[in-house]
């Protein structure tokens, strides 16, 4: 079964970053959404690259609306037909943060936002693209050419955050998204416990905490960081690619930091 690949959203930031690097490492097909500017987000991907432009399909996908999700996971299904072939590497990394610093800034819209895009986004991205994920019966040619750059097993990465570990949180405060990204490691260990039973060794999931990135989303932060810890996305991309690559199924259903250092639950 031919594999593809699948960055969600990916029209800016490590999202960007990781599309460009799947496409740059990897031969098989590469699905990319975003809310809007479609074609602007494959005219960048390809700007100065050799790409294929055959390879990448650009598809509307917003975590709030679930019938933008169906709607993607259709046209998948209608490109790469089913069970003919398999989402091998998938990454799904919207985020959003309000970093109320006591109770008293808690704003109960803001928080019902952080949750439906942080977590509640990710979940439904798996209710509707679990079918493209091998089965436990499924015979997979780890050396076929369009395997090239793919983790061995299939692997879906879903953002989480240190700050979304329970027993690493020493400071407190950013309530909202601190308790979305401990939701979003539960959601990983409660899907690869399903991948368990569906896939066997076929198919992982796993959570990842990139580091603070020079990203829009930790822009007002980055004064508070040490230069060293401060990374750029394209340099991130690489490290969270390679971590996927390397965790293997003896690290499924865990959070794996950018250094490829399991962050505690």
């Amino acid at each position: 079964m031919p594999p593809w690949s699948l960055i969600s959203p990916a029209s800016r930031g490590v999202g960007f970053a990781l599309a460009q690097r799947v496409l740059q490492t990897t031969n098989a097909p590469v699905v990319v959404t975003a809310r809007k500017d479609l074609d602007k987000l494959k005219e960048e991907l390809l700007s100065g690259n050799n790409f294929d432009e055959a390879r990448v399909k650009v598809l509307k996908l917003d975590v709030l609306d679930e019938s933008t999700i169906a709607d993607a996971a259709a046209q998948c299904k209608q490109q790469f037909g089913g069970k003919s072939h398999q989402l091998q590497l998938a990454f799904i990394v919207p985020g959003l943060l309000f970093p109320e610093k006591s109770p008293a800034q808690i704003n109960a819209d803001d928080t019902l936002l952080t949750f439906r895009t942080n977590t509640l986004g990710p979940m439904l991205m798996l209710k509707h693209f679990l079918s493209f994920l091998p089965r436990k019966s499924a015979t997979i040619d780890t050396s076929a050419d369009e395997m090239k750059g793919l983790p061995a097993v299939a692997t879906t990465a879903i953002m989480s955050a240190r700050v979304g570990s329970i027993s690493d949180n020493r400071l407190g405060g950013w309530y909202s998204y601190r308790a979305s990204k401990a939701g979003v490691n539960q959601l990983v260990k409660t899907f690869d416990n399903h991948l368990r039973t569906a896939s066997g060794d076929n198919a992982m999931a796993v959570a990842l905490h990139p580091g603070t990135v020079k990203t829009d989303l930790s822009k007002e932060f980055w004064g508070n960081v040490k230069k060293e810890k401060l990374f750029e996305r394209d340099w991130v991309a690489e490290q969270l690619i390679n971590v996927v690559k390397q965790v293997g199924v003896d690290g499924r259903g865990k959070c794996w930091d950018w250094d490829g250092k399991e962050v505690p639950p």
